[in-house]
């Protein structure tokens, strides 16, 4: 059974659904889930986790959260070479420009990608939870 965490950070409580939605996936999939707000999870942690889906909104001009997510993310960055990982995110406005810088970091630290990132408007519906069930999913495999 693949060890998983769930790592977010979320302000109207989007991205917290997202997650839920997530952890539900990898679950349903046979993974071992572990789910964590961003102030509770750290590097330290990581080798604890096969594959890590981290989540948070877009803030500001499309950038992560910067008082808590990013310092965590940023100290977690190091140890993301060959590790699997998956990213989402909620976001109000802008076209996921956020996203596509995140994606681009992890891969440029060697992360190994689970699967396409999911950012979705608002509160995830529909199409949205279903997509964040998939990478779940994916990220449990």
């Amino acid at each position: 059974m693949k060890k998983v965490a769930v790592v977010y950070w979320s302000g109207t409580g989007n991205t917290a659904a997202m997650a839920d939605l997530v952890a539900e996936g990898a679950r349903n999939a046979g993974a071992d889930v572990s789910v964590y707000t961003s102030a509770e999870f750290n590097s330290g942690m990581m080798s604890g986790f096969q594959a890590i889906a981290f989540g948070c909104p877009a803030m500001g001009a499309e950038v992560l959260e910067e008082t808590e997510f990013e310092p965590m993310f940023n100290e977690c960055e190091a140890m993301l070479g060959g590790k699997c990982i998956a990213l989402f995110g909620s976001y109000g406005w802008g076209d996921g420009e956020w996203m596509r810088n995140w994606e681009d970091t992890c891969k440029a630290d060697g992360a190994v990608m689970a699967c396409d990132p999911v950012i979705c408007n608002e509160a995830p519906d529909g199409d949205a939870a279903d997509a964040c069930k998939a990478l779940g999913a994916a990220i449990a495999q």
